[in-house]
């Protein structure tokens, strides 16, 4: 699978795998050599990139573990097939740590790619049983 990326800005980087088997490509931020402070409040994180998927492509942005694990987060987000804008990244901080400063060409989130499935909804009267049913939300966890 080929996906076309433009870099809008000089220091933009392409997005990079960190090791041969990592299913995510690491997105870095982009602020023209200076710096952003990420709080409690959602802000965009630019990468100075625009993608172009191909149809039938699941291009989904993600946390960074890493990050993630300090209280900082990268929103879930998903980049549409016909979406030709720069590629943002949502970022807030939990309460605890409050702020973070992301610096420029920092990896920030990742990205995931994957092949859609084709899909037809069939309505019926009832699905058919199974021995979970209708237990949700951790209920595969309870003893």
């Amino acid at each position: 699978m080929q996906l076309l990326v433009v870099r809008l800005r000089a220091g933009a980087r392409l997005p990079e795998r960190q090791s041969a088997l990592a299913s995510g490509f690491d997105l870095h931020a982009c602020l023209d050599g200076g710096t952003l402070e990420v709080g409690t409040r959602p802000v965009l994180v630019p990468t100075g990139l625009a993608i172009a998927a191909p149809a039938g492509s699941d291009v989904q942005v993600r946390p960074r573990s890493g990050l993630f694990a300090r209280g900082v987060i990268a929103g879930l987000g998903t980049l549409d097939a016909d979406y030709r804008g720069e590629v943002f990244v949502t970022m807030y901080c939990l309460p605890e740590p409050g702020r973070y400063v992301i610096g420029d060409g920092e990896r920030i989130a990742q990205l995931v790619v994957a092949r859609l499935a084709a899909v037809e909804w069939a309505e019926v009267d009832a699905l058919p049983p199974s021995a979970r049913g209708s237990s949700g939300h951790g209920s595969t966890g309870r003893a």
